[in-house]
């Protein structure tokens, strides 16, 4: 976990300033112990201290929309999982003092304490009349404040007992909510729009967290549905089979536990999944974070399209570190066909052996140039893995044909590999483990002493991923060479081809294959959007 994104907890008393400086502009969450024991809610609200009777007495028979679910204790957020049933808020009390009754009638069975004894009067209700309200309900996100659709709130009598913490100073909240669950719960694993303050008035929460960029693990419903902002991941018994991810998610989790009196500070975007405690009662402030209110809606193309490209660069930077590194890796390949007797690599054996590969004149002019053992080494794999590869093809096309009659590859007999972007490629990891200057020398070499080579190296056998690896090569090879010898070097290699525009657009049209599937996998990591699912039952 980054030092940057691990979760602070802050004891001392914080103003406004404080907040907004430390906490809230570094988009990370925070703990606050203690923060609201000030409130009258802390007090009068505390089931333990009469708390019930003063909820239903302040709010008497106010109807409110409480959550059911099948999945209970597991609450899901998308609407296919759960019911909004309207239910009066002193009937969910009463369902909250049964709980409590029957809990202290087993507690002091356990103690051996047959005495009838409870800090509330239980006898004055009647609880034959709820065997039809289910023991897990969830009253979530109740409206107590709402800026934007007032007629929702429903609990606004609430607001006395309340107070805005202080270190929110003066923002514009956009909604004050009440959480409350008679029995143990567990919610869904989602992020808000919102900033959001969680302040637990009595009870237990304990929370897990992961920031924004840990949603390739957690794999976000799609953006299009009514529930883009939860997880597709169940909670109890996840199939990794279809969510392979998933598997290290809690690589990238927080977990925090909230006391009665705390709060805690969830910046907009950061997923979390929340189990409460029995009987335990929260308020939550939601306000829109300063960056959103600076967003002008007539930029949002043009951010999404950075936003895009930013990830879709990760992406495939992520991925072509896959290929490894060093030279050591690199020498472990084995070349096709090993130990077997292969008329491709006689062939190019024959060749190598035929020039003097320690010296050599590249060109008409004076430039004399030397390899060193490494680069006859990559020099001999290249070669070998494009004649392979070009008499593997024509062995499935017409068996009788020559291996060095190049007509028959270049009029289409060998095909370009567009479909390994990020498979076993060994020509894409010798490109990624050589150095830049020596990858150049061979490419020299190959351009003046076996042309037709680097042609089908770079028109047939280049894969989209060794494309983008070739031209980050080309773009290393750039910043370490003067101006002339760089237009000497390409005026060479591009010299191989009848048609250097083919060339230069087989090697761009292989990039953008490249970037293509780094998008795809983008859009499946952090929008929920699978384009290959109809392909495969594996995300």
């Amino acid at each position: 976990m980054e030092e940057c994104i691990k979760i602070r907890r802050y004891e001392e008393f914080l103003t406004d300033k404080d907040f907004e400086s430390l906490i809230e502009a570094k988009n990370v969450p925070a703990v606050l112990c203690g923060c609201i024991k000030n409130w009258r809610a802390f007090s009068l609200w505390n089931p333990r201290n009469d708390g019930l009777n003063y909820l239903q007495e302040r709010v008497g028979s106010c109807v409110v929309e409480a959550m059911v679910s099948s999945s209970a204790p597991v609450f899901y957020g998308d609407l296919g999982s759960h019911q909004r049933v309207p239910l009066p808020f002193s009937t969910f009390i009463d369902l909250c003092k049964k709980r409590m009754h029957m809990q202290t009638e087993q507690q002091q069975h356990l103690d051996g304490d047959h005495c009838v004894a409870s800090q509330t009067d239980h006898t004055q209700h009647d609880f034959s009349s709820l065997e039809d309200v289910p023991d897990q309900i969830y009253l979530a996100q109740v409206s107590i404040m709402n800026n934007d659709r007032q007629e929702k709130v429903q609990l606004g009598t609430l607001m006395e007992d309340i107070q805005t913490p202080p270190i929110l100073g003066a923002k514009e909240l956009s909604s004050i909510n009440l959480w409350m669950n008679n029995a143990q719960s567990r919610s869904s694993t989602h992020y808000d729009p919102h900033q959001n303050l969680l302040c637990i008035v009595s009870g237990r929460k304990q929370v897990v967290l992961w920031p924004p960029s840990a949603s390739p693990s957690l794999y976000p419903m799609p953006i299009y549905g009514e529930a883009s902002n939860h997880s597709s991941v169940a909670l109890e018994n996840p199939d990794y089979s279809i969510y392979p991810r998933a598997e290290c998610s809690m690589e990238f989790g927080q977990k925090v536990v909230l006391e009665a009196g705390d709060a805690l500070f969830i910046p907009e975007g950061w997923f979390h999944q929340v189990d409460s405690n029995d009987l335990t009662i929260a308020i939550n402030f939601w306000w829109r974070s300063n960056t959103m209110s600076c967003m002008l809606e007539h930029m949002d193309a043009y951010y999404l399209r950075r936003i895009l490209r930013r990830l879709i660069d990760k992406e495939m930077d992520q991925q072509l570190l896959k290929l490894g590194t060093g030279r050591n890796k690199m020498c472990a390949i084995k070349l096709p066909n090993h130990k077997q007797t292969n008329h491709a690599d006689e062939n190019c054996s024959q060749m190598l052996k035929g020039i003097d590969l320690k010296e050599k004149r590249l060109n008409e002019g004076n430039t004399l140039i030397e390899l060193e053992s490494d680069a006859v080494q990559v020099l001999h794999e290249l070669m070998s893995l494009v004649h392979n590869s070009v008499s593997a093809s024509q062995d499935q096309q017409s068996p009788s044909t020559s291996i060095n009659d190049y007509e028959l590859i270049h009029n289409g007999k060998c095909e370009k590999i567009v479909n390994a972007y990020l498979k076993d490629d060994p020509v894409a990891k010798i490109l990624w483990d050589v150095e830049p200057q020596t990858l150049q020398n061979v490419f020299l070499a190959m351009a003046n002493n076996f042309p037709r080579t680097l042609e089908a190296l770079v028109l047939h056998v280049l894969s989209p991923v060794g494309a983008e690896v070739l031209t980050r090569k080309f773009d290393e090879m750039d910043e370490q060479t003067l101006e002339e010898d760089r237009n000497r070097f390409y005026e060479v290699f591009y010299s191989v081809f009848d048609d250097q525009s083919a060339a230069m657009n087989s090697i761009l049209k292989g990039k953008e294959l490249f970037t293509q599937q780094a998008f795809k996998n983008v859009l499946d990591k952090f929008v929920g959007v699978n384009l290959e699912s109809s392909k495969s039952g594996v995300r």
